[in-house]
């Protein structure tokens, strides 16, 4: 029997999933979340908190990296742990629209049209190798993650609350597989690399599954979707200095007008930036944001809402490079008044 399976896990105090939630009880529950989560996931504490901070901030997250690193481990988990449901589709060159949506079916015994939601209809769905699948089915996730919603057949459906969307693609292979549009990338609020672990993580992960004598890696439940809800409402409640507004402001603008950049990032790109920092913020028990906040998240969620000219591209200029080169060189506040 895996000792795992009966460890009880850490649970939300009582009326937790209701109302907004104080600070204080945000940062606790989020790090009983990320603790759970490590009991399966070894190593990625800094990308799952991220990601973690992407859900309290209403957001999407691209994992974008080589296969076998556990990105996928890491989705499930984080589901369980905020008790949200979850779907995983893995996408393939000849999937359809329809294959992620839903669609009607005819039922032959009363004669009318049934419609059969598809795996989209979730809390947590995970699209495995998105850029394996063609633009036209990529494309039927937009409306899902930028309304919570999809249209089917003229009528909109609404999707769960919370409904949140986690991706994974492939930056090596290119056979076989289809970029992604400029529109979708932009509708994730960051993109995380997870790296290679190093030699004692690796060896963890190998004396874990040992240990356990099983390929699932139980992970108990903290959370529930109310209190993701509530978790949510006390990020939001949060104000956010103005000079850290300018900042984010001032740090999309000179993606702009950067000379290694064709394109620069959009309004949305500094409204992503203030509210991740935000969320990073409460999950470390503040509720205020400083610009270390703003600089810890600004290359997952600015560097791929960048283009670079091809000049730059082809002198191996990565956008990753050019969005650490603008937080040496735009100017930080000197001060922001705590709240």
């Amino acid at each position: 029997m895996n000792d795992d399976a009966q460890r009880p896990g850490p649970t939300a105090s009582p009326g937790a999933g209701t109302g907004t939630l104080p600070v204080a009880d945000v940062a606790r529950l989020g790090e009983q979340v990320l603790t759970e989560v490590g009991t399966a996931v070894v190593g990625m504490r800094d990308a799952l908190q991220v990601a973690l901070a992407t859900i309290l901030a209403g957001g999407h997250v691209l994992f974008e990296d080589v296969p076998g690193l556990g990105k996928t481990l890491a989705a499930r988990s984080l589901a369980t742990a905020l008790g949200l449901d979850f779907a995983r589709l893995q996408c393939t060159p000849d999937l359809l629209p329809a294959d992620i949506t839903g669609s009607s079916v005819f039922d032959p015994a009363t004669r009318t049209f049934e419609f059969r939601p598809g795996p989209v209809f979730t809390g947590l769905f995970l699209a495995d190798e998105i850029n394996r699948t063609a633009p036209k089915t990529q494309s039927a996730l937009l409306e899902a993650m930028a309304e919570r919603q999809v249209s089917i057949e003229g009528t909109s459906r609404p999707l769960p609350r919370p409904f949140h969307v986690l991706a994974t693609s492939n930056p090596v292979e290119y056979e076989g597989t289809y970029p992604l549009p400029e529109a979708q990338l932009d509708r994730f609020m960051v993109r995380l690399a997870v790296g290679y672990p190093d030699a004692a993580q690796e060896a963890e992960v190998l004396t874990r599954r040992l240990a356990r004598r099983q390929e699932a890696a139980p992970v108990n439940r903290v959370v529930d979707p109310a209190t993701v809800l509530a978790m949510q409402a006390g990020t939001e409640a949060v104000a956010v200095d103005p000079d850290v507004v300018r900042y984010c402001v001032d740090l999309a603008a000179a993606t702009r007008g950067h000379t290694a950049l064709e394109v620069g990032a959009s309004p949305r790109g500094s409204q992503n930036l203030v509210l991740l920092a935000r969320a990073v913020a409460v999950l470390d028990g503040r509720d205020y944001v400083l610009p270390e906040d703003v600089k810890r998240v600004a290359v997952p969620v600015l560097a791929h809402r960048i283009t670079l000219t091809p000049t730059a591209w082809a002198s191996a200029t990565r956008p990753e490079d050019v969005v650490t080169e603008l937080l040496h060189t735009v100017p930080t506040p000197s001060t922001v008044r705590a709240r």
